[in-house]
C-alpha cells in the first residue's frame, strides 16, 4: 500500500511544528480559547513545546529505525500516548474534559476506518503470495531470455501498474528479485534497474487510490473523487519514464543465458485476483453510490476471500489429487514434489502476516499529528504555507521534502488543516507526496527495502547520483499536470 511506510513523504510539517516551538520562546501563558470553538490554544504554553519536543525525538528515533534496529511503530505509540496524556490533563483541570474525549475518539475513528481498510488490502496481497502467484511472475520473466534492457523496461513497467492495486514495497521487491536473477554479475544494470524500480512503483502508486496511504486518506476523506485520480496517470507516467528514458541509454546491450525456473500457483490463485478486484469494486461503490465509507465495501471483500478460503479448505483432498496426478501424467517431479508440502489455505494466517509494525506506526502518526492540531499547532503551520505562499509552490515543496521523512503525517497534517484548494491542487500534493519519495534511496519504503535486497550494489549514493535525473521526471510531472488539467485549478 500504496498501502503504505517508512522515510516517505515531506518533513514541512514536522520542522515547521519544531520552528514554531523554537521561536516562540517560552511562555507559560496560557491557554485562550480558539475563535469560536470549545477548544484550548496550547501553542504558547509548556505542555505544547513539550508535545512537539516528544514528537520530533520520536521521529529521529523513527528515521534511525536502519541503525538501531527499533521498530518505527515504538516510538509513535508512546509519543501519541505522551501527548494526548497531557492534552486530557490539561482539559481536565479546566473542566473540558468531555471536549478531549469527543477529539481523541474522532482520530481514533478516522485511524480505524483506514486500518481495517489497508488490513483487507495486505491480506488479499499476502494470500496471492501465499498461492504463489508472484513466484510465478517472477519465474516466467526470468525464464524468457530477455535483453538487460528490455528486463530494465519490463520490470519498470511492471512495478508502475502493479503498484496501483499492490503495495509499492512488495512491488518492488517482486521486480528486484527478477533483476538480480536476470543481471547477475552486472552491477550497473541492478544499480539502474533499482532505481528504475523504485521510482516506477512510487508513481504508479499516485494515480491510484489504493497505490499508497497518501492517496487512500485524499479519497477517504471526500476531497477527491475516485474516478478524479486517474487524471494524474499521464503525469505520473511522464514521472517514471523521462528518468527511466534516460538511464536506459546507460544499460549495455547484453542478453543474458535464459534460466528455467518452473512455478506453479496453487489453486484458486486467479480467483482470489477476481475476488480482490471485486472487493475493489464493492469499496468504490460503496462509497460512490451508497455515501458509505470505502471500509464497508473492503470488509465485505474480506468476508468474500473467508468464504472462498472455506471452498478452498472443504476441496483441499480432491484439488490436490488431481493436482498429482497430472503431474504423474507429465512425469514433472518437481510439481509431485511442491504438490507434497502444499497446504490448506488459511485466511487468518494471512492475516497475521499483514505488515502490523507499518498499522502500529500509522496509529501512532495519525495521533500524535492529530494531537499536535488539537493544540493548535497545524493552524500554525496551515498560515505560514498556504496563506503567506503561493499554494502551488506550496504543495511542490511538500514533494520536494518528501525524500526525507515520511509522507503520512505531512498528508494528515495537509487533511486536517484542510486548506481552501481547487481540486487541481488537491491532485498537485497527492502527486508530489507520493513520487517526490523517489528523490533519495531513502525516501519511500520502496527504496529502503531494495538497499536491503541488493545490499552493496544499489545504495544511498548510487541513488543520489541519478537524483539530477530523477528530478527532471519530477518537475515535468508537475509541469504536465497543470497543462492536462488546467481547468481544475
Amino acid at each position: 500500500m500504496k498501502l503504505q511506510r517508512l522515510f516517505k513523504g515531506s518533513g514541512m510539517a514536522l520542522w515547521s511544528l519544531f520552528c514554531v516551538a523554537i521561536l516562540s520562546g517560552f511562555s507559560p501563558a496560557a491557554w485562550a480559547m480558539t475563535e469560536g470553538a470549545e477548544r484550548l490554544n496550547l501553542t504558547a504554553a509548556s505542555v505544547g513545546y513539550v508535545a512537539v519536543c516528544v514528537f520530533v525525538l520520536a521521529y529521529i528515533l523513527v528515521m534511525a529505525e536502519e541503525t538501531l534496529h527499533l521498530r518505527k511503530s515504538k516510538p509513535v505509540l508512546v509519543a501519541a500516548g505522551i501527548i494526548w496524556g497531557m492534552i486530557g490533563f490539561v482539559y481536565m483541570q479546566n473542566g473540558m474534559s468531555e471536549v478531549s474525549e469527543a477529539a481523541f475518539k474522532q482520530n481514533l475513528l478516522e485511524y480505524a476506518e483506514l486500518l481495517l481498510f489497508l488490513l483487507v488490502a495486505m491480506t488479499y496481497i499476502n494470500a496471492m503470495e501465499e498461492r504463489n502467484l508472484f513466484d510465478a511472475i517472477r519465474g516466467w520473466l526470468v525464464g524468457r531470455g530477455f535483453s538487460l534492457r528490455t528486463v530494465f523496461w519490463l520490470t519498470g513497467f511492471m512495478a508502475f501498474f502493479i503498484s496501483p492495486v499492490a503495495d509499492n514495497l512488495t512491488t518492488a521487491l517482486l521486480m528486484c528479485a527478477v533483476v538480480m536473477k536476470v543481471g547477475a554479475g552486472q552491477r550497473k544494470f541492478i544499480t539502474l534497474a533499482c532505481i528504475n524500480i523504485v521510482v516506477a512503483a512510487n508513481a504508479g502508486g499516485a494515480f491510484s487510490p489504493f497505490g499508497d496511504i497518501t492517496t487512500l486518506m485524499v479519497w477517504q476523506k471526500g476531497l477527491v473523487h475516485f474516478g478524479d485520480f486517474f487524471n494524474l496517470f499521464i503525469p505520473a507516467l511522464v514521472n517514471f519514464a523521462l528518468p527511466a528514458a534516460i538511464m536506459s541509454v546507460f544499460i549495455p546491450h547484453f542478453v543474458p543465458e535464459p534460466e528455467k525456473e518452473h512455478v506453479y500457483t496453487k489453486p484458486g490463485a486467479k480467483r482470489i485476483v477476481g475476488l480482490f478486484l471485486l472487493t475493489i469494486a464493492t469499496a468504490v461503490c460503496a462509497h460512490s453510490f451508497l455515501g458509505m465509507p470505502p471500509v464497508l465495501g473492503m470488509m465485505t471483500g474480506l468476508g468474500f476471500l473467508q468464504f472462498f478460503g472455506f471452498y478452498l479448505r472443504k476441496t483441499f483432498n480432491r484439488s490436490v489429487a488431481r493436482e498429482r496426478e497430472k503431474a504423474e501424467l507429465r512425469q514433472d517431479k518437481l510439481r509431485l514434489q511442491q504438490l507434497g508440502s502444499v497446504v490448506p489455505f488459511d485466511v487468518f494466517s494471512r492475516i497475521s502476516r499483514a505488515e502490523w509494525d507499518t498499522l502500529l506506526f500509522f496509529y501512532g502518526v495519525v495521533l500524535c499529528v492529530g494531537g499536535l492540531g488539537f493544540m493548535g499547532y497545524l493552524s500554525l503551520v496551515s498560515e505560514a504555507m498556504y496563506s503567506h505562499w503561493d499554494v502551488t509552490y506550496a504543495n511542490v515543496a511538500v514533494g520536494l521534502l518528501s525524500s526525507v521523512i515520511d509522507n503520512i503525517p505531512v498528508m494528515f497534517a495537509v487533511l486536517t488543516m484542510n486548506p481552501d484548494m481547487a481540486l487541481g491542487q488537491w491532485l498537485l500534493v497527492t502527486l508530489t507526496a507520493g513520487v517526490g519519495g523517489s528523490l533519495l534511496s531513502i525516501g519511500s519504503a520502496a527504496g529502503v527495502a531494495l538497499m536491503g535486497q541488493a545490499r552493496g550494489i544499489y545504495t544511498f549514493g548510487a541513488h543520489l547520483r541519478w537524483t539530477p535525473v530523477i528530478a527532471l521526471g519530477y518537475v515535468a510531472s508537475i509541469l504536465v499536470h497543470m497543462w492536462l488539467n488546467a481547468a481544475m485549478f
